[in-house]
């Protein structure tokens, strides 16, 4: 959408805006093959202005160390994992908030909101895991809270038994999972068919309807927290109707994450008047830029000086905002 309306209105640059889509299938090899192709697309001549992605942290880092030597810019809609903007890159950004902002606001949340004190922590066995459940523990010990207990679940599992039988030892009375989908809509249908009632809060991972529909009943209540808005709460009516006419399906929950991106992306390009990734990496990181995930400025390492995390609650079947 956001590139059929920079063509609309006349290019960019004198350009057309055409986007490509590859898919990394949520594997640090294939997304370095997928970075590949992009250096090689580059060194046949064709004009990248950049990359919107990639969707995980793990593939992020791993495609990074490819892309950091190209001209073009980097930006991830959803990629939260810390330390990629601690490795020094100058054409990485971000629209999304980072697991350092979304720890501190889910352990407030729990302790604060639901009265949570012994929160059992869950993290998959990947980068972007990992990396929330350190987030997560130095944001309890803030608190002045331990966890009742840490578990590593091995990342798209058929089944989280063993996690559960711990977690049912643990006694705790939240439970906080530090992973995508694909462990939330197994964690959580045996917990509670354990006999688990206690509040499930799972972190932005999580945040996609697969979520609510592989889980059933079960995910009713549970709570999930996110690190870009939902287009429902920020995208008027005539943004919604232009999506659908372009992509012939209603807006995702990181579909405004993603059209921000684009945005920025071009953005940048406009005000270095300029298609050559350095130019472009600068003049965002000047940018005061208003979008639909909010205002958009940088720090010196591409992350989001305003960081705003959004919390809700399964109900009806549907995600319901619950803060801010």
């Amino acid at each position: 959408l956001a590139a059929e309306q920079i063509n609309r209105a006349g290019g960019l640059l004198g350009y057309r805006v055409k986007v490509v889509a590859v898919d990394d299938e949520a594997d640090s090899e294939v997304a370095v093959q997928v970075a590949e192709a992009v250096k090689e697309a580059i060194a046949r001549g064709e004009r990248v202005l950049g990359v919107v992605g990639h969707y995980n942290s793990g593939q992020t880092l791993a495609a990074m160390e490819i892309y950091k030597d190209l001209p073009i810019v980097v930006i991830t809609p959803t990629s939260s994992d810390v330390s990629i903007t601690q490795k020094g890159y100058r054409n990485f950004f971000r629209v999304n908030a980072t697991d350092a902002a979304q720890a501190p606001a889910v352990a407030r949340f729990l302790v604060e909101t639901l009265r949570a004190r012994r929160i059992a922590v869950v993290h998959a066995d990947n980068e972007y895991g990992r990396g929330l459940r350190q987030e997560m523990l130095a944001a309890l010990k803030a608190l002045g809270l331990e966890p009742a207990v840490a578990i590593e679940i091995k990342e798209a599992a058929p089944t989280q038994a063993e996690a559960v039988a711990k977690i049912q030892a643990a006694n705790p009375d939240a439970v906080f999972l530090a992973g995508y989908e694909t462990e939330g809509y197994v964690l959580l249908p045996e917990l509670r068919k354990a006999g688990v009632s206690v509040p499930f809060f799972c972190s932005d991972g999580c945040f996609l309807y697969a979520f609510i529909d592989e889980s059933g009943p079960a995910a009713e209540g549970a709570y999930v927290s996110a690190i870009s808005p939902d287009p429902k709460m920020v995208a008027d009516e005539a943004w919604w109707k232009a999506y659908q006419a372009v992509e012939y399906r209603n807006p995702g929950t990181y579909s405004a994450a993603g059209y921000s991106a684009l945005e920025v992306m071009a953005e940048g390009a406009r005000r270095a008047r300029s298609l050559d990734g350095r130019q472009v990496a600068d003049a965002i990181r000047n940018l005061d830029l208003k979008t639909l995930i909010g205002q958009v400025r940088y720090t010196p390492q591409g992350d989001l000086q305003e960081q705003k995390i959004y919390i809700f609650q399964v109900k009806n079947g549907q995600f319901v905002q619950v803060t801010p």
